[in-house]
């Protein structure tokens, strides 16, 4: 059964604005502790496009290849990660609107399923040693705080 882990937070601006914010993956290195942004894309994406996503952990660099899945504006921005033809994770932003402006749901699901999943598991030990879904929480919490603060201050 695949793990899932999901972080939420509460930001004083409209949904749409902090979609733009996800949604342009290329920008997710200013929030996130361990990715750095993406090749391949610039501004909003949709469901279907892909993108090369670059990620930094220590000295080790790795790329991964991205699907979006879901694109709705103000709604849900979700999107799958593989490494070369291996699932990997699949990543989704939930935007809700509160009375003070959004609630963000960041929700990460382990898609490294049987033997090729043991596989990804392994090598990436030395990368993130321990429970991957303790590191990827811990990060969820960082990057939200950050792009809390992103999108109070742009607004």
């Amino acid at each position: 059964m695949s793990q899932r882990v999901s972080e939420e937070i509460d930001i004083a601006v409209d949904p749409s604005l902090v979609y733009e914010l996800v949604s342009d993956v290329g920008r997710m290195g200013e929030w996130s502790p361990e990715a750095t942004g993406a090749r391949g894309a610039s501004g909003q994406l949709e469901a279907g496009d892909s993108f090369i996503g670059t990620n930094r952990r220590g000295g080790f660099r790795w790329f991964t290849n991205c699907r979006v899945r879901r694109a709705e504006p103000g709604v849900v921005f979700e999107f799958d990660v593989n490494f070369g033809p291996l699932p990997v994770a699949r990543w989704c932003y939930e935007f809700e609107r509160t009375p003070e402006g959004t609630r963000v749901i960041e929700t990460w699901i382990d898609r490294r399923d049987g033997l090729p999943g043991a596989l990804i598991r392994i090598a990436g030990y030395p990368i993130i040693p321990g429970d991957r879904a303790d590191h990827n929480r811990e990060g969820m919490r960082k990057t939200l705080r950050r792009l809390k603060k992103a999108a109070e201050t742009t607004a």
